[in-house]
């Protein structure tokens, strides 16, 4: 009997040992550290700097957006150019993975965005004023649209209807908005922010006590509220949890922002569905080919307005569009698409990536510089038309300053600062290849064209357009800072993770062959 309780005195001592062994090395109770492959200090080791390194993760979708798989597809008209515009040459490029909005911004979104800038900026009214859509959109000479102009924005009924009446401007600000209240409630969630921090925020907090990502990251201390949880794998170099949170921590969102015209174009037309067959799961191949080249963005009866398949809904309009000249919906008791002005965010059919309303409905402005001869000679990965690049502002004792809606100011990078780049050598680079060598003669806005600077391109046709505009093909323009009643708008955020989405590995990987090893006879 004494043998074998000594026995197990023995053997509870040895699995002492192991288990106090481990947990210093990290192991069984304790976390195991990272290591680097190139200095071999550990990660996370407070006796080597506490260097910390993130867990490789992927970002998930954030609210209200829909993952789209990138890839290669022809971008351009897909249809004759009835129009004369020549404004939209078939060409190949590549547009990379990214997320975008299942459906467009809905009136009862853009007025949440509204009842936070009236509470937050409550002594600035103008700020406020700057930001209303402008209702007036839907007036017309001959026709009696006054219950538009006074319901259709803030009514209860149309809650859910795309918001219209907001310019690019607007949409984009819009945009930056809505990345600041997604991190800012990530950071409450987190315990890096106080709870009661976006309450404090909508009293009247104004520029200095409102919430902007950028600021965060740049300069936290310029961020009120701000608090430290009790436990965080977070440290500092003493081994003590950190108060601030990292852009390499993997917790805040990327930025929400207007897609570009390419990334709107690819995700318009869904064109998953018409590969015969897709890769699933890892472990398995899919075919690199589509069977069709479709006109529409839905994905049944792509090149066809109707729903062709069996049933009640047999015959149906698949969007929401203008049949012709004085047909809006079609005759009482059988209408076509039952929507007279735009219907819900929610209505018509999907198309492959599960985006509503990407042909009809709407319009919808787009990130990119609108310019009729889109060269061939442009990116053929990620094109994109308008940048002006920027630097954050430093005033002379080197420090931030924050603008009037608490966002870090920003200034154009000189041409002096980037000259010897091989990559690019100007902040503005609006006209570059846009087929025109004096470009500031050719778009004077006003006087030889009424195309600038400040064109925007929307896409996608509206409830008030022939079926011409429903491709996602079709193109058109309008001023930066002006807005219409068959206009509205979706976000889109960049994606950063394998092109095939979450459950995917990036790259191909193969088995690695041991050296030296003989093949079998």
């Amino acid at each position: 009997m004494q043998k074998v309780i000594s026995g197990k005195i023995l053997l509870l001592t040895i699995i002492a040992a192991i288990s106090l062994t481990a947990c210093k090395n990290g192991g069984l109770f304790g976390k195991k550290k990272g290591k680097s492959a190139v200095t071999g200090w550990n990660y996370d080791d407070k006796n080597m700097g506490n260097f910390h390194v993130a867990k490789v993760k992927y970002p998930k979708a954030g609210p209200g957006l829909v993952f789209v798989q990138g890839g290669t597809f022809v971008m351009g008209a897909k249809e004759d150019d009835v129009m004369g515009d020549w404004n939209n040459v078939p060409r190949r490029v590549t547009v990379p993975s990214f997320f975008i909005d299942e459906t467009e911004v809905a009136n009862v979104h853009y007025r949440e965005y509204l009842y936070w800038l009236e509470n937050t900026f409550s002594n600035d009214t103008n700020i406020v004023y700057k930001a209303l859509p402008d209702t007036l959109v839907w007036r017309e000479e001959l026709a009696y649209n006054e219950p538009y102009v006074e319901y259709y924005f803030r009514y209860p009924s149309y809650n859910y209807y795309p918001v219209v009446g907001v310019s690019w401007r607007q949409a984009y600000d819009f945009c930056i908005w809505r990345t600041d209240r997604v991190n800012e409630l990530n950071l409450i969630k987190k315990g890096y922010l106080k709870k009661d921090a976006a309450k404090r925020e909508m009293k009247g907090a104004g520029a200095d006590g409102s919430f902007n990502t950028e600021t965060y990251l740049m300069n936290p201390d310029m961020i009120q509220g701000r608090s430290k949880p009790k436990k965080s794998d977070l440290k500092d170099i003493n081994g003590k949890p950190r108060s601030t949170v990292r852009l390499e921590d993997g917790i805040l969102n990327m930025g929400y922002r207007l897609p570009t015209e390419a990334e709107w174009e690819y995700a318009a037309y869904g064109l998953l569905d018409q590969n015969p067959a897709p890769r699933k799961k890892e472990g398995k191949s899919g075919e690199e080919l589509f069977s069709n080249e479709q006109i529409y963005s839905w994905s049944k009866n792509p090149n066809g307005l109707r729903d062709n398949r069996r049933g009640s809904w047999q015959g149906s309009f698949l969007a929401n569009f203008k049949r012709g000249s004085g047909d809006n919906m079609g005759v009482a008791g059988g209408l076509n698409d039952r929507a007279a002005i735009p219907g819900p965010v929610k209505t018509f059919y999907p198309n492959a990536f599960g985006l509503y309303n990407m042909s009809g409905n709407v319009s919808e402005w787009v990130a990119d510089v609108y310019r009729p001869m889109t060269s061939i000679d442009a990116q053929d990965f990620n094109y994109f038309r308008g940048n002006k690049f920027q630097k954050y502002y430093k005033n002379s004792s080197g420090e931030y300053e924050r603008d009037s809606l608490g966002r870090l100011k920003k200034v154009d990078i000189s041409d002096e600062e980037v000259k010897n780049r091989t990559n690019y050598q100007h902040n503005n680079v609006i006209n570059y290849l846009d087929g025109d060598s004096a470009s500031q003669v050719y778009y004077g806005y006003g006087v030889t064209s009424l195309i600038s600077d400040q064109s925007r391109v929307i896409k996608g046709g509206s409830w008030n357009d022939r079926p011409y505009w429903l491709s996602p093909g079709a193109r058109r323009f309008m001023e930066e800072d002006q807005g219409a009643s068959t206009v509205g708008f979706r976000c889109a955020q960049s994606y950063l993770g394998p092109p095939e989405g979450p459950g995917f590995k990036d790259g191909n990987i193969f088995a690695k062959r041991k050296q030296n090893k003989k093949k079998k006879k």
